[in-house]
């Protein structure tokens, strides 16, 4: 099989001839600038083609995840309302002011009905690798999300075909040897959580029900026609954040109060058969069932201890065939700072708990850091290749 065609049959629900072997490898900064140093690190196709080479270079199942060029404007990917387009009834005034490795971008944003504020931060954790957030969000109060509500521009119309045209030079360039992934808008709480104070949010739907309803079909609606538009202009599985409704919550606050938007949202972005992968990188065990009437196709990234909560085993055993778990090797622990037995041992264990019955993805947790050695990237392909076939 190629790796194009073994990932098609796992998220149809069959069984391959053997367990896809991928990476998560962000497309700027990070590992990827470790290992192509000269690259330009916001040449940000040239660094997601170069994310296809190494993969293909070292043998595993191609898989890139599209940020950058896809999601435009970030920000409907990284959190605060738009910035980057004026209307007559949208005029944005923004300033920006460096502090140490981070540069602040404080808009105002006037509206017929008011203003609001907001201040969007890129730290800069090392030359070429960025983090970006919303640090002050805009919504504040039930004023604000009503201003943001009725004036926000919509999606530019041509942007459907900008990234139709992208995403085909990056098709092209994985071929048969994998799948193409976008990172989409975030889940709605996921959005929500960058447009108003966490602080706010994680007890607003106990104490201001109706201003929580309104917020996340808002953090829902704002970004649908830009996840409709990524699916299709043809990519193979939507990635979609879910970490801030985390297990932390527990299942009956994520049942009742998360999951009925976190699932139209997803059934209307597999709506035409693209899968949705739905990512929580931190506490997972107690919503393991919950994500089974999610919906989406696929869960990751179940990250072991001490990063997360993850039994791989028993989270196997409860979730069946109901969705595909991608799982993975610590990435920092393990990938980064351990040695190359420690890497094989880890990596032979993974496969042996996620294996068997199918519906499993196994790769590096989360994204590879940097510093990571080559030498223990390519020892976990290796022995995750040896110990892969049913």
């Amino acid at each position: 099989m190629t790796g194009k065609e073994r990932f098609k049959e796992v998220l149809n629900g069959k069984m391959p001839d053997r367990v896809p072997v991928t990476l998560f490898i962000v497309e700027q900064g990070h590992f990827i600038t470790q290992v192509f140093p000269t690259v330009d690190p916001y040449d940000y196709k040239t660094m997601q083609l170069k994310v296809i080479e190494f993969q293909k270079e070292i043998g595993c199942d191609v898989f890139v995840r599209l940020v950058f060029g896809v999601n435009d404007p970030i920000s409907i990917h990284y959190g605060g309302l738009k910035t980057d387009v004026q209307t007559e009834n949208w005029e944005v005034k923004t300033t920006s002011k460096q502090s140490r490795d981070t540069t602040i971008y404080h808009s105002d944003i006037k509206t017929p009905e008011g203003i609001i504020s907001q201040d969007y931060s890129a730290y800069q954790s090392r030359p070429g690798t960025f983090m970006y957030s919303c640090t002050t969000p805009p919504i504040k109060t039930a004023k604000d999300l009503e201003l943001a509500i009725k004036y926000e521009p919509r999606m530019d119309p041509e942007y459907p075909q900008r990234i139709r045209l992208w995403l085909n030079d990056i098709k092209k360039a994985v071929g048969d040897d994998g799948i193409v992934g976008s990172w989409s808008p975030h889940g709605p709480f996921n959005n929500a959580s960058m447009l108003i104070s966490q602080n706010d949010l994680y007890s607003l739907f106990l104490v201001e029900p109706e201003f929580y309803h309104r917020l996340m079909n808002f953090a829902m609606d704002r970004v649908m026609p830009y996840a409709l538009a990524i699916e299709e202009a043809g990519v193979d599985v939507q990635c979609v954040g879910g970490n801030a409704p985390g297990g932390f919550l527990g299942n009956e606050i994520y049942d009742n109060y998360i999951l009925p938007y976190e699932k139209k949202y997803i059934d209307a972005l597999q709506n035409n058969g693209t899968p949705v992968m739905y990512h929580n990188c931190g506490k997972i065990m107690n919503l393991v069932d919950s994500y089974k009437k999610l919906g989406a196709r696929i869960v990751e990234p179940f990250s072991p201890h001490p990063l997360g909560d993850a039994d791989l085993k028993t989270a196997k055993q409860q979730v069946g065939n109901d969705y595909v778990i991608l799982g993975g090797v610590d990435q920092v622990n393990v990938l980064q700072k351990g040695n190359i037995k420690q890497v094989e041992k880890i990596t032979r264990e993974t496969m042996e708990k996620g294996k068997p019955g199918g519906n499993f993805i196994i790769q590096s947790a989360d994204f590879l850091e940097y510093n990571t050695p080559v030498k223990n990237v390519k020892a976990f392909v290796e022995t995750a290749l040896k110990n892969a076939y049913y």
